[in-house]
């Protein structure tokens, strides 16, 4: 079980890390309302620019610390916690601005990958 859950943290942390650093500008077809990148994402949910650059910052720490999990483990708890949370937000800024459920699906998934590793870290 516990190969499993490494595995998962570094599926998380890579597609965090994919998802903020290599198509933070590019259009995807989960991007909320019409936006073609995370700023227009934002902006969209009428999220202050701030936060975008907050939450950026949160998750690719996020996922770092999942990936120095593999040999740290005291990182894993407070990281996929807070991985936790940030998705459950994200989901409801796709709900707030009445998204077709596809659209929810990442941070859906995410937020079962990442409770899969909270189960067996805890």
């Amino acid at each position: 079980m516990k190969i499993v859950s490494l595995i998962i943290q570094l599926i998380v942390a890579l597609g965090l890390l994919n998802v903020w650093l290599l198509r933070f500008n590019r259009l995807t077809p989960y991007r909320g309302g019409t936006s073609s990148s995370m700023p227009e994402e934002f902006a969209a949910y009428g999220l202050p620019k701030w936060l975008l650059y907050g939450v950026g910052v949160l998750k690719v720490t996020c996922a770092l610390c999942l990936i120095a999990g593999i040999w740290v483990q005291a990182l894993v708890l407070p990281a996929a916690v807070l991985i936790a949370a940030l998705m459950v937000g994200a989901i409801f800024m796709h709900l707030k601005v009445h998204d077709p459920f596809i659209k929810s699906v990442p941070a859906g998934a995410v937020l079962a990958l990442t409770a899969f590793v909270l189960a067996v870290a805890v």
